[in-house]
């Protein structure tokens, strides 16, 4: 039997909740609802870190963070230690192809293949726009001025905004474009590719380009989850991030409906790429040859709980979306097991022949998961490590989380409480409590599989490390964050100067 081709779908920072098919009753998403109806969702699907490069780290290795050494956004990737999936397919047989976002560590390895027989590059923040497939294109189209071309960051990270150029040269269809001109190329050879087709959007700042940017009205949006008590769910990293993305001074009901309006139109957009992309395997003849995994590395709280970004352990920041269709898929299946973004490697890796060199996957193939539905599992998540890192370990039934910078331990009830709206941590003292079983086997659970991992930060033998919880400063203007391209000249003779300099 030959080998199929396989394509792997990812966006940034989109929740699980933002799928027509899969019950969101505003957003349109036509394509994904099409994979949705012809193959498999997984609706408890979660990130192993709630971060943009630990999240991609354990999709390339297929390993826990503890695993991967890396941790944070500023970590680097374990190349020189770690066989990874591009280079264990490449073996394998399959030409590997990456376009888009790969977000790869330490800056020597930003822009090299690192396993893919091709790359073409488009990131967020960009060291030199020459070595930006992407930025090469929209500056020979005339858009040299533009210095932020993913939208502006920094004061507008989260203000909705058009984008500045038009759709036919908005990032997220230059992705496009490519993944069709691949697949076009790609008919008319015999060997296996594996095709990943990486989205920046829906990350912020949401800069959906003309007209998409008024596909949905604020009127028809829902507004924020915020159970009465979501100030007593949150955690330090919730307030930090609000600090630094200028969303903890005040709330404006209405500019979020704005908010949630531009995500939707950015996901849209993304959908519509797509679909072309799907149209383009049906003209070559590919679609039934070939594997196709949607997915994303984290979600957004999007206002939820009163608060913005990632690195939570919510749902809205935790949870993922994740499909799959294909040879050997049944379609229309639902699948409420817990899965991770380590079972997108193994399945990748399981449905190519091929195998990591210097390490086993810790996930598990998604179609064999699927069908073992009846059983729990239990999968873990992590973002940073030791004073900082919040731990979590996930069931069918339950959610337990501990934040070393709170001191604090969470406890959820998954099927009594999706929306998350009541910490059940610490309420009843009773063994034989339902509760209080949950926490206690979830926390030793997920204790013991750092320990397996080696991941020891936040451990002082079997119990969790004391600390002193970590306080915000008082100053509402401390940690507030620029990102501002180094090769973007923003000084303005006789206005850049300091009050006074100018002669």
């Amino acid at each position: 039997m030959n080998r199929p081709n396989l394509l792997l779908l990812m966006t940034d920072q989109q929740r699980a909740d933002t799928i027509g098919a899969l019950g969101n009753p505003v957003i349109r998403t036509p394509a994904l609802d099409r994979i949705v109806r012809e193959g498999i969702a997984f609706t408890s699907a979660y990130t192993p870190s709630a971060e943009c490069v630990p999240a991609r780290a354990c999709l390339t290795f297929g390993q826990y963070p503890g695993r991967t050494g890396c941790f944070s956004n500023g970590m680097a990737m374990p190349w020189d230690s770690h066989d990874n999936l591009m280079s264990a397919l490449g073996r394998a047989g399959y030409y590997t192809y990456g376009i888009g976002k790969c977000h790869f560590t330490p800056a020597a390895r930003a822009y090299d293949d690192n396993g893919f027989a091709g790359r073409e590059i488009q990131e967020e923040l960009v060291s030199d726009p020459e070595r930006d497939d992407y930025l090469r294109l929209l500056r020979a189209k005339g858009f040299a001025h533009v210095t932020d071309p993913h939208g502006v960051r920094g004061e507008m990270y989260y203000i909705p905004q058009p984008a500045q150029m038009t759709a036919a040269l908005h990032p997220t269809q230059w992705v496009g474009d490519r993944a069709v001109a691949f697949l076009n190329d790609s008919a008319r050879v015999s060997q296996p590719w594996f095709l990943f087709v990486s989205f920046i959007h829906p990350h912020p700042p949401f800069a959906p380009p003309a007209p998409w940017h008024k596909l949905y009205r604020d009127v028809e949006m829902p507004f924020p989850h915020c159970p009465p008590d979501s100030d007593r769910l949150l955690l330090f990293i919730n307030r930090v991030q609000n600090r630094y993305k200028r969303r903890d001074r005040g709330s404006d009901l209405q500019l979020l409906r704005v908010i949630r309006a531009y995500y939707y139109a950015c996901i849209s957009f993304v959908d519509y790429q797509i679909g072309r992309i799907l149209q383009a395997l049906e003209t070559t003849g590919q679609l039934d040859q070939t594997l196709i995994l949607f997915t994303s590395d984290h979600g957004e709280l999007l206002g939820d709980y009163r608060s913005f970004g990632k690195r939570s352990y919510h749902d809205a920041a935790s949870r993922i979306p994740l499909l799959l269709r294909g040879p050997g898929v049944t379609a229309g299946w639902r699948c409420d097991r817990p899965v991770t973004l380590l079972d997108v490697t193994a399945t990748l890796l399981n449905r190519g022949g091929a195998a990591f060199r210097t390490h086993a996957p810790d996930g598990e193939d998604l179609l064999a998961v699927a069908e073992d539905g009846d059983s729990d599992r239990t999968i873990f998540s992590q973002w940073n490590r030791g004073a900082n890192g919040i731990y979590m370990a996930i069931s069918r039934s339950w959610k337990y989380v501990y934040s070393a910078a709170d001191q604090r331990e969470l406890l959820f009830d998954r099927l009594r409480d999706p929306m998350e709206t009541h910490d059940l941590a610490g309420l009843v003292h009773d063994p034989e409590w339902p509760t209080f079983r949950a926490q206690a086997t979830l926390c030793k659970t997920l204790i013991t599989e750092l320990q397996s991992q080696g991941e020891t930060s936040a451990l002082e033998g079997d119990r969790w490390r004391k600390s002193s919880p970590r306080q915000m400063p008082v100053n509402p203007d401390a940690w507030l964050l620029y990102q501002d391209h180094s090769w973007a000249d923003q000084r303005i003779p006789g206005y850049f100067e300091q009050r006074g300099d100018s002669k």
